[in-house]
């Protein structure tokens, strides 16, 4: 009896979940709101790109010259540095050491020049000139006896032996005075100039060497680069301090004690000039033939769809590149290419920061 009258309920039960659930798929669902409005474009033609906020210098990414152990970092985040103020500085006790070492080489080196350039050395002269006194009085005596074997020989008494004797004594003396007298000369001449030229050069190079390791020395301390103003003479060298920019630190990527390499393109610190603030505009190489150098335009920031911040124009970098700043859209293209446009911010002090992302759409009515 239960069966007979509780599978027919049950069917009709599941027949009829299954009708509602079939008319509730084939309804529309609700329109839904996005979260956050687009940006609108003011102009009735537009050409539309992303943008990216960046400083007025674009963004310098200061690199190192050789790697090393930080041993210390100058700078924190939104600081103002002059230009040739110190950012960080690598480890410096092997080189320090190498300045001591080629340092000491070079006084020794100029001490040696020294000395060869004060010769004769005035105390040395009296004994030489003794010596040449001496010499004088040996053979004015080997001469006397020799004269007297002479005269012994020419009378008779003298043995020719000893006259042999005497005579070479007389010989060996002279040759003993010429020789100390060639001493007393030499001496009296001072270095040889040849000698005094190898001196010379070997302090150059010493000293080359010397300037070569502080130079190595100074490239282990990095400091701010030193930038001109925009429409500053570029051709006034060396450059005043009154057209060299003041930069703002905008990143720091390293603290002391790290490892840092001279990794090609690595921003260790990311400085930046923000007094007026750029966009770099990304224009998709489908609507490069309707941009129009010069035209006006407008940004959005994200999340901001009432606000519109007018641009001027600055520069068109003229070299097509791949896209590289992609907006995470769902149709957005990356095996594309665009064309990079400078625009400037018109708006003192925007509420913006570098690095933030806006929408832009500049005029192409024209």
């Amino acid at each position: 009896m239960l069966t007979r009258y509780l599978l027919p309920v049950l069917a009709v039960v599941a027949f009829s979940f299954a009708m509602i659930q079939m008319t509730k798929a084939q309804q529309q669902p609700p329109p839904v709101n996005p979260p956050v409005d687009p940006g609108k474009s003011p102009f009735g033609k537009q050409v539309a790109g992303a943008g990216i906020v960046e400083p007025e210098t674009e963004n310098i990414s200061v690199g190192t010259h050789v790697p090393g152990v930080v041993r210390a970092v100058h700078v924190r985040v939104n600081d103002r540095v002059t230009p040739g103020a110190p950012l960080f500085e690598l480890d410096d006790r092997q080189m320090a050491a190498e300045l001591a070492v080629r340092q000491s080489m070079r006084d020794s080196a100029a001490a040696q020049l020294a000395k060869l350039e004060a010769m004769p050395r005035r105390e040395e002269l009296p004994p030489l000139e003794a010596k040449v006194e001496e010499a004088k009085a040996n053979v004015e005596d080997k001469v006397r006896l020799f004269e007297r074997a002479k005269r012994e020989i020419d009378t008779g008494v003298g043995s020719g032996e000893t006259f042999d004797t005497r005579r070479m004594g007389v010989d060996v003396a002279k040759a003993q005075l010429r020789r100390v007298e060639a001493e007393l000369d030499l001496t009296r001449a001072g270095a040889w100039k040849f000698d005094t030229a190898v001196a010379r050069a070997t302090l150059t190079q010493a000293q080359a060497q010397v300037d070569q390791t502080k130079t190595e020395l100074e490239r282990l301390r990095v400091a701010a680069p030193r930038i001109r103003k925009p429409g500053a003479d570029r051709s006034r060298e060396p450059i005043p301090s009154s057209d060299l920019l003041e930069l703002r630190v905008l990143q720091v990527n390293v603290r002391p004690g790290e490892y840092v390499g001279a990794t090609p393109g690595q921003a260790i610190i990311v400085l930046g000039t923000v007094g007026r603030l750029h966009v770099r505009v990304d224009i998709d190489e489908n609507d490069i033939a309707r941009f129009k150098p010069g035209v006006g335009g407008t940004a959005t920031p994200r999340g901001e769809p009432g606000t519109r911040l007018p641009l001027s124009f600055v520069r068109v970098e003229p070299y097509v590149i791949p896209k590289k700043s992609l907006t995470g859209g769902n149709t957005e293209r990356v095996d594309t290419r665009v064309l990079q446009v400078i625009y400037a911010i018109d708006v003192p002090n925007p509420t913006l920061y570098v690095g933030q992302q806006l929408d832009v759409s500049l005029d192409a009515g024209g």
